[in-house]
């Protein structure tokens, strides 16, 4: 059930962040209208979070102390 609930509340936050964040989604009449919207700072600034720049900076392994276990041979 845990399990169920954290899978639907992350579907959730990332569908509301759709909706609320993402440059391409045109909620009101005037942006709707527009056929081209001149918007690269603000789809930057969407595709750039701070998730992303965090990860970024960090070794690509899911579980480093496991990696380093089993391939440092001794």
């Amino acid at each position: 059930m845990a399990a169920m609930t954290f899978v639907t509340s992350m579907c959730v936050f990332q569908l509301t962040r759709n909706v609320f964040m993402n440059p391409d989604v045109r909620v009101n009449k005037a942006h709707r209208t527009m056929g081209v919207l001149e918007n690269h700072d603000e789809g930057q600034k969407y595709a750039e979070h701070g998730l992303r720049r965090f990860l970024r900076t960090r070794p690509p392994e899911v579980m480093p102390t496991v990696n380093s276990f089993f391939s440092n041979t001794k």
